[in-house]
């Protein structure tokens, strides 16, 4: 081998070497941090829509003693 394809191969080896770890480690990084991220706030998003359904449901009302559900008011129109 001659010299020059020496000190090319030398380049060519740390310049992959910069670009997988300035360039592609990072990126992977940041992907795995912001894939993080949103999972934590739709599951955020998630709970937080199921206590508002859960706070808006419909709970049995109280009666009061001596009504039936069948009972009723009846009136009538005043004219």
């Amino acid at each position: 081998m001659s010299f020059f394809k020496i000190i090319l191969y030398t380049f060519l080896i740390y310049v992959a070497y910069r670009f997988v770890f300035n360039f592609v480690i990072p990126i992977y990084r940041a992907t795995r941090q912001m894939k993080k991220g949103f999972r934590e706030m739709n599951g955020r998003m998630n709970e937080h829509m199921r206590q508002q359904q859960e706070q808006f449901t419909p709970q049995e009302q109280s009666q009061k003693p001596g009504q039936k559900e069948d009972d009723y008011i009846e009136f009538e129109e005043i004219k």
